[in-house]
């Protein structure tokens, strides 16, 4: 199994609408930073048999003891792992249907990243 490690806080798409094109709004001013920072490391998907890991942020308002209790623990609060996963391949594809096969997971962690795991087939 081949694994790449990419150590920038990865952000979920948003919700976009037509306005978004002349009214920059921070959430998909971030976005496109995130899409921008995606293409300039290369980060690539394969079509199938890849599975990412996301790690996310604590807050800063959790308390020293409480970042060490929940490093690598399962994240189960927004935001949503699909809208990770939709951010990602959009930044990575410019036409993501062509991946068929992917798996995802969100872990909390001091340090913000993502990675992406790929089996390696015969």
């Amino acid at each position: 199994m081949k694994t790449h490690a990419y150590y920038f806080e990865p952000v979920p798409k948003p919700r976009m609408t037509q306005r978004d094109k002349w009214k920059k709004r921070p959430v998909v001013e971030r976005y496109r930073a995130f899409k921008d920072l995606c293409r300039d490391e290369n980060v690539s998907i394969p079509e199938s048999g890849a599975h990412i890991r996301f790690y996310l942020k604590m807050p800063k308002s959790w308390s020293k003891k409480k970042k060490l209790a929940m490093e690598g623990h399962p994240h189960q609060q927004r935001p949503d792992i699909d809208n990770l996963l939709k951010g990602l391949l959009d930044a990575v594809y410019h036409e993501d249907s062509v991946v068929y096969n992917i798996s995802a997971s969100k872990y909390w962690s001091v340090n913000p990243g993502f990675t992406i795991s790929v089996q390696k087939t015969n």
